[in-house]
Parts: C-alpha cells; sequence; structure tokens
C-alpha cells in the first residue's frame, strides 16, 4: 500500500499545521486560529486540487524541509523563499511534482515572514473541534514540528492548476491598517487618539501568531482604572500598560482586561502575517460599517 505521509527532515524555526481555523469557541475561552496569511494558503491549496479548507504548513522565516514517502504535488506560495527538489531549483508560486523520497527543501524567507507548503491531498493530522490547526496559545491541535516527524496525507480527489505561475502580493513595505475606534477609545486621550490614527509606528520583532506588536508613540490614558475582563475579536487593537498597541491575530486570547483602541478590518489582517520587524505601520481610521 502507498504510504501516504510527509518526513520532517527540518522544522525550521516555527512551522505549524494550519488550515481555516476553528471559529465559534470563543465562549470555551478557544482562539480561532488557522493560517494568518489565509489568502496565501487558500491559492496554494487550489495549486495543487485541494479544497481551500485542506491543512497545510505554515513556516516562519526560516522555512522547512520535508521528504515525501509518495509522489506528490506541491505549491510554496505567501513569503517568497527558495525552493528545491534534491538540490536543484523549483518554482515558487506554481504546482511541482515531488518523486517518493526526494527531499523538498523551502528556503528562508527573502521578504516577508511566512510561506505556505500545500500537498495534494493535504495534511490529515487529527482534527480537535473541527479544526487541525496549530494553537500556539490553547495548545489545541497537533505540536509545532519537530525533526523526524511524520505527517499523514490524505488522497488528492482533483487535478491540479494547469498554470506556470500563480501572482500573489508583495510583503508590504509599509503595513496600513483600516480601523474603526472603538469600543474603548473613550479611555484615552484625545491627543493619544490622534497620535494612533497619524503617527508611525513600526512592527516589533517580539510579534508573533497572537499579536503584531508595534514600537512607536506611547499612547496616554485617560482613565487611570481597570476593566473587568471582556470579550476579544480577530484584530482588536489592545493598548497595554506600556501604551503600544497590539493587533490581534488568529491565536488571540479570546478575553482581555486592557483596553482596545480599535478593531482593525478583517481584510488587511493577512498583510499583518507578512510585515518584518521594522516594518513601519500606520493606523487608518475608517467609517463603522452602516448595518444594510
Amino acid at each position: 500500500m502507498t504510504d501516504r505521509a510527509l518526513s520532517v527532515v527540518r522544522a525550521g524555526a516555527l512551522t505549524t499545521v494550519q488550515d481555516r481555523g476553528r471559529p465559534g469557541h470563543a465562549h470555551l475561552g478557544v482562539p480561532r486560529s488557522g493560517a494568518l496569511d489565509g489568502p496565501a494558503a487558500a491559492l496554494v491549496n487550489r495549486l495543487v486540487g485541494n479544497p481551500p479548507e485542506a491543512a497545510v504548513l505554515e513556516t516562519t522565516l526560516t522555512g522547512c524541509a520535508v521528504r515525501p514517502r509518495s509522489t506528490v504535488t506541491v505549491a510554496v506560495g505567501g513569503a517568497p523563499c527558495r525552493v528545491t527538489v534534491d538540490g536543484r531549483p523549483v518554482a515558487w508560486g506554481a504546482p511541482v511534482r515531488v518523486p517518493a523520497g526526494s527531499l523538498l527543501d523551502v528556503g528562508a524567507a527573502m521578504s516577508g515572514v511566512r510561506s505556505y507548503v500545500a500537498v495534494s491531498g493535504g495534511i490529515i493530522v487529527e482534527p480537535v473541534l473541527g479544526s487541525r490547526s496549530t494553537d500556539l496559545l490553547s495548545g489545541l491541535g497537533p505540536p509545532p514540528l519537530t525533526d523526524d516527524a511524520v505527517l499523514p496525507l490524505g488522497r488528492p480527489t482533483e487535478l491540479h492548476a494547469r498554470v506556470d505561475v500563480a501572482p500573489q502580493p508583495a510583503p508590504p513595505a509599509e503595513l496600513v491598517l483600516r480601523v474603526t475606534l472603538g469600543p474603548r477609545d473613550g479611555w484615552f486621550t484625545p491627543d493619544a487618539v490622534t497620535a494612533f490614527t497619524s503617527r508611525a509606528y513600526r512592527v516589533s520583532a517580539a510579534s508573533n501568531r497572537i499579536g503584531l506588536r508595534t514600537e512607536g508613540p506611547a499612547l496616554e490614558r485617560a482613565r487611570t482604572g481597570e476593566l473587568a475582563s471582556e470579550g476579544m475579536v480577530l484584530g482588536a487593537v489592545q493598548v497595554p500598560p506600556d501604551g503600544r498597541p497590539v493587533v490581534f491575530l488568529a491565536d488571540h486570547p479570546t478575553t482581555g482586561g486592557y483596553p482596545v483602541i480599535a478593531v482593525v478590518r478583517g481584510a488587511d489582517l493577512p498583510a499583518a502575517a507578512q510585515a518584518v520587524p521594522g516594518t513601519p505601520v500606520r493606523f487608518v481610521k475608517v467609517r463603522r460599517r452602516q448595518p444594510t
């Protein structure tokens, strides 16, 4: 019987299994999780003929290397990187055939942060609450990859896309995040709110899958008390005691006690997944959407 599996040769700095996540469990204290750059994950799945919900690998900065035990089709997207099969360069952003036993090496990101690796059939580790995603905050899902780990694969259901290359957005030179102010902007001075939406910030090296941390002007509070813990949503911009905004990403806590000055539009969050430390960040105020 054909062995549908990947053997991990080089796990990289942080490589995790991700799919669309497990929304709908915040009342249980379970974050959404899932691929930080959802469009990149969906594209590589499409390139190899997988459904959009199939699980992929999400690498961080240094890539990874795996060896399939049967012949597979793979696609690598997200952060641009060098891709080789048995040391020979192959296409990034396009479907590639990898023979059984060959070494697929996904190199370090040349720009951006996270690359995505889709394999025909998808990665079929055991789902937890309907998702195969690794959640770094709660510990649900499979652990981050380690050398010599083995990942089971499903069977391909469709032919992969017949394309030479698929266009993908470049990692941002400047991260522009549209925000709706509130619900706790009143906890900050008017000058702080103005600074938040007009001054320059930069991505901090302390950023991770839980939140994008920023460096820049500290936001002064108008109120000195503390909030009771309240629910947090994806894209919430929480301001801890140091005054520097933190944008909550996929593995964010479901509750928190620091005030949320604004919420980022969901469409802008994939770019945050690819913003390297030092990238300029601008928060741009937009109006609340009107109900239809």
